[in-house]
């Protein structure tokens, strides 16, 4: 997809707890994380990991859906190549 910025992917995730990696199989990410689901620390730790593997800043990756889901929908932007 096509964004003002740049290239926007979405990705099929899986949050895994206690662990500490960001794993890529096929089109699915697997993220470990070690912030607790509450208050939204998880979810802002995975963009923060996101965001650090596909080397673009927090604000351009979005959880589009599953919020509340160990399986989610994110959304990146990366600058076109």
């Amino acid at each position: 997809m096509k964004g003002d910025r740049g290239m926007r992917w979405r990705y099929e995730v899986e949050v895994k707890f206690h662990e500490d990696f960001v794993r890529m199989e096929g089109d699915r990410i697997i993220v470990g994380l070690r912030s607790k689901a509450e208050k939204g620390k998880a979810n802002r730790e995975l963009i923060e990991k996101l965001a650090k593997h596909f080397k673009v800043q927090s604000s351009r990756v979005r959880i589009i859906s599953g919020l509340r889901s160990r399986r989610k929908i994110v959304e990146v932007e990366v600058d076109p190549q």
